[in-house]
């Protein structure tokens, strides 16, 4: 069951990515200006700053992490094709990039990183075993005193994403769920709301939690 289920993810976003341009997806930033924000706030430039992108896809986010000096850096995502994209756009400076094509549910980190970023793929996480094996995988992934950037819908925002349904939150409902998983794992440091604009012109309304890993 559990198989299929990811079989059926990797299908689906692997259809999202081929049927539309980059420029004509929804979640398209000509410069993740947002996110790169807080990146640097919370984990300047330099050597051990660590970073990876979960749900990273065709991101321009790697671009700029690489610019200002960021590394190691990793991207996670389902889709294969989205992540070849990127490497073809980066071209040599790709090699610089640990890229990971895996379904984060079922995927176990090999290393450590200083911050995790997603920008809307938990919220696709519609089930509790699926949220579990996400929190399990942040857990493992980020190293004590390191932080997690974790953008979802929020509770106002739109109730399907892609075709898919997802969960809105609050900062203190996602807080709630990764604290119910890992408890005392994570600190509630940060959040905020943020509306992005699509590149149809639509405004959908995100909530930013910021966490930081305890150490146990």
């Amino acid at each position: 069951m559990v198989e299929r289920q990811q079989a059926a993810r990797v299908r689906h976003w692997r259809d999202v990515y081929s049927a539309r341009e980059e420029g004509a997806l929804s979640w398209f930033e000509a410069r993740p200006q947002v996110s790169l924000d807080l990146i640097e706030h919370y984990l300047p430039p330099g050597e051990g700053a660590a970073v990876i992108d979960v749900g990273g896809g065709t991101s321009r986010l790697v671009d700029a992490l690489l610019e200002r000096g960021y590394g190691p850096i990793a991207v996670l995502d389902i889709a294969g094709a989205a992540l070849a994209s990127a490497q073809r756009r980066l071209g040599p400076d790709a090699d610089a990039v640990t890229w990971i094509a895996a379904d984060i549910t079922g995927w176990q980190p090999s290393r450590q990183w200083a911050l995790w970023h997603d920008r809307a793929v938990f919220h696709f996480l519609t089930e509790e075993r699926e949220r579990a094996a996400y929190v399990a995988a942040m857990v493992a992934a980020i190293r004590p005193g390191g932080r997690a950037i974790v953008a979802t819908f929020a509770e106002d925002g739109p109730e399907t994403c892609s075709g898919l349904p997802v969960c809105r939150y609050t900062p203190a409902s996602l807080f709630a769920k990764v604290d119910r998983t890992a408890p005392g794992a994570f600190r509630l440091i940060e959040g905020r709301r943020h509306v992005h604009v699509t590149p149809k012109g639509n405004r959908q309304n995100f909530q930013i939690t910021v966490l930081q890993r305890e150490r146990q």
